[in-house]
């Protein structure tokens, strides 16, 4: 995963040329959050506790992110 997450973003600097990078920490956490909690929310059938378990994050934490990605 990390050489896909370096390649990834060295086409997304290369990219933009003269323009000045902002937020990346955010926009990469975006990019990789949803998707990963989309995946979870899907392997654990929708059960909020088991997939927090298996991310090693507490529950209301995970809500949070799911409200946060509008996933709830």
């Amino acid at each position: 995963m990390s050489e896909t997450v370096n390649r990834t973003l060295q086409d997304y600097l290369d990219t933009l040329g003269d323009h000045e990078a902002s937020n990346i920490y955010r926009l990469v956490l975006d990019e990789v959050e949803r998707p990963m909690l989309e995946i979870m929310m899907r392997y654990t059938h929708g059960n909020q506790s088991r997939a927090a378990q298996c991310l090693g994050i507490n529950r209301a934490t995970l809500r949070t992110k799911l409200k946060r990605h509008n996933l709830l």
